[in-house]
């Protein structure tokens, strides 16, 4: 399951390979001027992490090398099927539901002399005007093991808070995506997406504060949760772990897909 409304799978998931292999066959051109980018969120039951590239041939003292997942759209595909084509091209991710954050246009958002240099290895028109559309998603990072090609070389999960610059930007593409997963998460309960099927309320309290950056009352907000009647208590525990074992829960199927789609007023948080 992913992000919504919050964020479940769409009938407009494709194949990108499928769809990728016959806009070369017809002789489909790239568009210099616009771009896709992906926000991909994970959570590693300690930080939000987010999905990066590495560029490779920038040296660390020219540029940054990190940035995420982007490029250009091909002339007679949407802007859905090109998100879904680039995250696959370049990291291997396939089936996953993107949102839109917002459209990108500044006139220098490509100003840094490393990244000029860089297009130059990569593209036809590296001088020409780029407005990018960003999109979003939440997975489990256990169910998407990164697979980077292209000129990805390579794709690893990084903890957000760890990163300070970014490729173009990037780093505002990340920080607005944040931004909206910030608002999400006060009005529909979207830990799912982002924990596996069996957590602790350690974890679910964890992952909370990882997204709105800041520390939590731990019983105030096991108090909120709760209220929400939005857990299973399994009744089993935490194996193989130095410390007391907690008790795991599970999303209550139906109840949660009750608030996916009506929401709840103001968590609190």
């Amino acid at each position: 399951m992913s992000l919504c409304v919050i964020f479940t799978l769409s009938k407009y998931i494709y194949n990108p390979s499928f769809v990728h292999n016959n806009l070369k066959k017809i002789g489909s051109e790239l568009n210099p001027n616009v771009s896709v980018d992906c926000v991909i969120f994970g959570f590693d039951l300690e930080k939000l992490t987010v999905l990066v590239i590495d560029r490779g041939e920038i040296s660390a003292e020219n540029g940054p090398r990190l940035a995420l997942p982007g490029n250009l759209i091909y002339d007679n595909e949407n802007l859905d099927q090109a998100a879904s084509r680039v995250l696959d091209e370049l990291t291997g991710l396939k089936d996953i539901y993107l949102e839109q954050v917002g459209a990108f246009g500044d006139p220098f958002r490509i100003h840094k002399e490393s990244d000029r240099e860089w297009l130059k290895s990569i593209r036809a028109q590296p001088d020409a005007r780029v407005i990018t559309v960003a999109y979003f998603s939440l997975v489990k990072i256990e169910d998407y093991q990164p697979h980077p090609s292209s000129f990805a070389k390579n794709a690893e999960w990084t903890p957000v808070n760890d990163i300070t610059e970014l490729a173009f930007d990037h780093f505002e593409i990340l920080q607005a995506a944040k931004e909206k997963l910030k608002q999400k998460i006060k009005i529909q309960p979207i830990g799912f997406n982002l924990l596996p099927e069996k957590f602790t309320l350690s974890q679910l309290h964890r992952l909370y504060e990882s997204i709105l950056d800041k520390p939590l009352d731990k019983r105030n907000f096991r108090r909120k949760i709760q209220k929400l009647n939005i857990l299973s208590n399994l009744k089993e525990k935490q194996r193989g772990v130095p410390h007391k074992p907690s008790s795991l829960y599970e999303f209550n199927e139906e109840k949660y897909q009750e608030l996916t789609q009506m929401g709840f007023d103001n968590f609190g948080f």
